[in-house]
């Protein structure tokens, strides 16, 4: 499978955060602001239980590339 086309979704019940691995630029604004959340060194690497819907909504604002979205 090619790495560019890897598309995955980390949900908490209220909110579901997708992660498209070919946007991602390795800016780690996310693991700055949320490092509870965002563990890029753990699978899976989003651990949506940790904070609230809130904090994670306003984390993925920052991602520069928008390889996070929320739906």
């Amino acid at each position: 499978m090619d790495k560019n086309n890897i598309t995955k979704e980390y949900t908490n019940g209220e909110i579901t955060v997708i992660w498209q691995a070919g946007k991602c630029i390795h800016s780690a604004n996310c693991v700055r602001n949320l490092s509870a959340v965002f563990k890029p060194k753990e699978q899976p690497w989003i651990k949506m239980d940790q904070a609230s819907s809130e904090e994670i909504i306003n984390t993925v604002g920052k991602c520069p590339s928008g390889a996070l979205t929320i739906k």
